[in-house]
C-alpha cells in the first residue's frame, strides 16, 4: 500500500489532558480545545477520548466545528464557540446547542436578538488586539451583559509560551480589573497559561496544543506517529544527481529510497535537503527537494531495504520538524495532509 500511515495514540493524547489537569488546584475545571479538527487528527475521535479521560466542557473556533464534536460527546457537555456568533450562525448554534464567546457589541447584538433564551459567553481583549471587547466598549456594556447571565468571560494570553515575558503580567492584571468581584466564572489560560500557575487558571483553563504533544508542555507524551511507505529503492553512483533542479549531487555511492508523501501532504518543501526521517534508530537524511508526492532517502546505512520510514515518531515530534522551519508546532500538526490513513489506537 503507498499510503502513509498517520498514527494517533488516543491513550496518550488522555494521559496529557490528565497531566494538564493535575496543574489546577482546588476547583479549576480543566477542558478541552478541539478546534482546527482536533488541531488536524479528528475532532470526533479527539474529542470522544478526551470525555472518556474526563473533559466535561470543550472550544472550536468556529460554529460549524461544532457539529463533529457534539455528534461525538453527546448532546449535555458543554461546547463553546471562540470565533463567537457570526451572521447565519443562529441554526447551527441551537440545533446543536454551542455557545458562543461574544467578541463585540454586533455580536451581542446579534445573539440577543437571534437567539434571546440561547447561552453564551463573553471574550474581552486583555491586551492582545485580537479577539474581544476591549476594556471601554465592556465597561459601557458590562451592566447590560451581566444582567443576560452569561456562562463564562474569557481572555487569551498572547505570550504564554514565554513564561517570564513581561506581557503576561500585564494581561493578568488587565483582565483582574475587567472582571474582579463579577459572579461568572472566568477563562484565561490555555496551555501555557496552565503551566504558569495557579494565578492564571481561575475557574478555568482550556489547554489546547499540549493535549496533542506538543510545546510548552515539554512533559506531554507524543501522540503522533508518522509511518511513510517505501515505493523503490535504487542505487545512486557517485556524480549522479536526485530530485528536481539537480540540489542533491551524491558524494559517494549510496543507496537511495523513494517514498509516499510530499508536500500535498503537509510535509513543507523547505525541508528540502534539510530534515532526517528514521528506520527504527537509523538516522536516514532527505535528499534533494520535496515533491508533491514523493521523498528521496538516503538508505545507505541500513542493512536491508526498508519497507517504512518514520517522519514522525519517538526520534522527532512536531516541534522538531517546526524548529528547522523556524516555526511552530501547531502549524506542523494542523498542516498534516488528508492522505494519509488516520490509524487510532
Amino acid at each position: 500500500m503507498a499510503q502513509a500511515v498517520l498514527r494517533i495514540d488516543l491513550s496518550a493524547l488522555q494521559a496529557n489532558w490528565r497531566a494538564l489537569d493535575a496543574q489546577s488546584e482546588g476547583s479549576v475545571q480543566t477542558a478541552a480545545t478541539v478546534k482546527a479538527n482536533g488541531y488536524g487528527l479528528g475532532a470526533g475521535h479527539v474529542a470522544h477520548a478526551l470525555a472518556h479521560a474526563g473533559a466535561r466542557r470543550f472550544f472550536v473556533a468556529i460554529a460549524e466545528e461544532g457539529l463533529a464534536v457534539r455528534a461525538a460527546i453527546g448532546p449535555d457537555l458543554p461546547i463553546h464557540v471562540y470565533g463567537g456568533h457570526m451572521e447565519g450562525d443562529a441554526r447551527i448554534l441551537r440545533d446543536a446547542n454551542l455557545i458562543p464567546m461574544l467578541n463585540s457589541v454586533e455580536q451581542l447584538t446579534r445573539h440577543l436578538e437571534s437567539l434571546p433564551d440561547h447561552p453564551f459567553g463573553i471574550q474581552l481583549d486583555s491586551g492582545m488586539n485580537r479577539l474581544g471587547m476591549e476594556p471601554a466598549e465592556w465597561a459601557s456594556l458590562a451592566e447590560i451583559v451581566l444582567a443576560q447571565g452569561p456562562d463564562l468571560i474569557m481572555s487569551h494570553l498572547a505570550c504564554a509560551d514565554d513564561p517570564d515575558h513581561p506581557m503576561n503580567a500585564q494581561q493578568l492584571h488587565s483582565f483582574r480589573q475587567m472582571t474582579d468581584g463579577l459572579d461568572v466564572p472566568r477563562s484565561l489560560a490555555a496551555t501555557g497559561g496552565a503551566l504558569m500557575g495557579p494565578e492564571f487558571h481561575f475557574d478555568l483553563t482550556r489547554p489546547g496544543i499540549g493535549l496533542y504533544g506538543g510545546a510548552p508542555f515539554t512533559a506531554a507524551q507524543p501522540v503522533v506517529h508518522l509511518q511513510i511507505p517505501v515505493i523503490q529503492v535504487r542505487d545512486v553512483a557517485q556524480g549522479e544527481s536526485v530530485g528536481y533542479g539537480n540540489t542533491f549531487i551524491a558524494p559517494h555511492d549510496m543507496r537511495v529510497a523513494t517514498i509516499a508523501a510530499g508536500y500535498a501532504d503537509g510535509i513543507h518543501r523547505a525541508l528540502s535537503n534539510r530534515v532526517t526521517l528514521w528506520a527504527g534508530d537509523v538516522p536516514c537524511p532527505l535528499l534533494g527537494r520535496v515533491s508533491m508526492d514523493l521523498l528521496t532517502i538516503d538508505v545507505t546505512a541500513l542493512p536491508d531495504d526498508p519497507e517504512t520510514l518514520d517522519l514522525l515518531g519517538p526520534h522527532q515530534g512536531v516541534d522538531d520538524i517546526a524548529d528547522i522551519l523556524d516555526t511552530i508546532g501547531y502549524e506542523i500538526l494542523t498542516g498534516l495532509g488528508q492522505r494519509y490513513a488516520r490509524v487510532y489506537s
